[in-house]
């Protein structure tokens, strides 16, 4: 149930790590016991708007403004260092390989490279800021877009590495060191040089596609799926095992039903173009980006996109499971970055007034009284809460943690909603497939609270208990709907929300922009 409010590492990763920070739990890209399902029907991802063209880089009359945290770019104070010849040959020409790697444009042109060493040197720090933070301007953010990158100011780090002749090792230490974000990066050089090689022909509509099928379509199907991977054979004509094969691996990347059919959903995902695959990497990159670039090694993740819920232990995943998350149009889950301080057992649902006022009280008071809702109050102000117990909406358990959007974790009496391909259902909170196993791996450190008096308490009773955590545990809603498995081969999700085509935009504009005020 969510309220919406205005408002405003490591390399030495496993691959373990990497895939369930992208959001397939454990060590596979799509476990079929955990994560056999799409998220969302696939989206349309709308062509990008075109790229502004390179524009010649002026330096800027020296000013001195106040600095937003997350504002991209930082015009220091302090003055700027003075490059050698060497060292400005050196910097032209990682920002003209760096700023094609960084996915701060969908397309790979060159821009300009400033000439004087103060516009080189402020090109220099924008870039820093904008790949080791972030392109976005505070104004960019929704508000639901609630995570945040922590100031940065590239020109203290710019300076030192110009005093030790080291600005190569500077500009590498810039990007999130996140071996998911290497992966994105490496995914990007390859989606562009399919765009530049002149992307994939959509597949006409028709039947379903199967083993057996053969004909024009199949040598179409054929043709698509051998772009993105190596081991399709591209010729042929017929739907036999081999294919059969390569259309389940597919599935699989783009998180829909491994079937080996080759329906609408399928045809959907494979003719989203290649520019727009590129801008949805885009996208992901910069989410990279808002994260801290240490992350406690014990935390809980939710990928909101794919509806997956991974626990990390050490910095790797010991639980992972299915989940719903906010449907699109209204009732989206916010990206954010919380605690979980306590579990409350046998929780009652305190009914949000718009749910109230748009879905339940329009029911009428038999439903209410036969669901166990009471009303509270009269008139304008009157509220409903639903007594706690098994019909209860939020189940057994719920997880606390503090936000601006009264969102959560829950248990649900709705458990065949897990085995839904299409599991974005909720009003924003998040329900959990196995929420007494978190419950219980949560509160293990609580002496009052062993397994057997956790099961007692949601089995004998309805009594509303809240247990608190000894060790509270920090708890990150992200939308990830690109990444890369431990092979290098990209997997992509829907993008329900529509994040990616409205990020990916503010992303380009900003670039632009940065570069047009030099």
């Amino acid at each position: 149930m969510r309220v919406t409010l205005a408002m405003p590492t490591h390399h030495h990763l496993t691959a373990l790590l990497i895939a369930a920070l992208a959001g397939p739990a454990f060590a596979q890209v799509q476990p079929p016991v955990v994560r056999p399902v799409p998220t969302a029907p696939p989206a349309r991802i709308t062509p990008p708007a075109q790229i502004t063209p390179p524009v010649q880089i002026t330096p800027p009359a020296m000013q001195t403004v106040p600095v937003p945290p997350s504002m991209p770019m930082i015009l220091p104070i302090a003055p700027l260092p003075l490059l050698s010849p060497e060292q400005a040959s050196q910097l032209a020409a990682l920002l003209a390989k760096d700023g094609a790697e960084q996915g701060l444009r969908s397309i790979a042109a060159a821009v300009t490279i400033p000439r004087t060493n103060d516009a080189l040197v402020r090109a220099a720090l924008d870039h820093a800021h904008a790949v080791h933070a972030g392109r976005l301007d505070t104004a960019d953010f929704q508000a639901d877009w609630a995570l945040r990158p922590a100031a940065f100011d590239p020109l203290p780090g710019f300076a030192k590495a110009v005093a030790q002749d080291r600005i190569a090792q500077w500009f590498a230490s810039l990007p999130p060191p996140w071996a998911g974000y290497d992966g994105l990066r490496t995914g990007l050089t390859r989606y562009r040089g399919i765009v530049a090689a002149g992307g994939w022909q959509p597949i006409a509509a028709g039947p379903d596609l199967s083993l057996g099928s053969k004909g024009p379509r199949v040598a179409a199907l054929r043709k698509r799926l051998a772009i993105e991977d190596p081991e399709v054979i591209a010729t042929g004509s017929n739907f036999d095992a081999e294919l059969l094969a390569a259309v389940q691996r597919a599935q699989r990347r783009y998180g829909l039903n491994p079937a080996g059919i080759v329906s609408t959903q399928t045809i959907a995902a494979l003719n989203v173009p290649a520019r727009d695959r590129v801008r949805q990497i885009m996208a992901n990159m910069e989410r990279w980006r808002w994260l801290p670039h240490e992350l406690p090694k014990n935390r809980i993740q939710v990928n909101i996109a794919a509806a997956v819920l991974t626990v990390f232990e050490g910095d790797s995943p010991v639980m992972s499971m299915k989940a719903v998350t906010g449907k699109p149009g209204g009732g989206e889950t916010p990206m954010l970055a919380s605690t979980i301080h306590s579990v409350v057992l046998n929780p009652p649902w305190n009914v949000p007034s718009s749910i109230a006022n748009r879905e339940l009280f329009p029911k009428g008071n038999a439903y209410l009284k036969a669901n166990n809702f009471r009303i509270i109050g009269e008139g304008p102000n009157r509220r409903l809460q639903q007594a706690s117990g098994d019909s209860s909406a939020l189940g057994r358990f719920k997880f606390d943690f503090d936000n601006a959007f009264a969102v959560y974790l829950h248990d649900t009496p709705a458990q065949a909603g897990f085995s839904r391909f299409d599991r974005l259902a909720s009003h924003g909170c998040i329900r959990l497939e196995k929420p007494a196993e978190l419950a219980k791996l949560l509160l293990r450190d609580v002496p009052e609270w062993s397994e057997a008096a956790i099961d007692e308490q949601v089995t004998t009773t309805t009594k509303t208990v809240r247990a608190r955590l000894n060790t509270p545990v920090e708890v990150y809603l992200l939308y990830w709907t690109a990444f890369a498995s431990a092979n290098g081969q990209m997997s992509f999700r829907a993008d329900p929300y529509n994040w990616d085509t409205v990020l990916a935009d503010k992303i380009e504009r900003r670039s632009a922009a940065q570069v047009a005020s030099r």
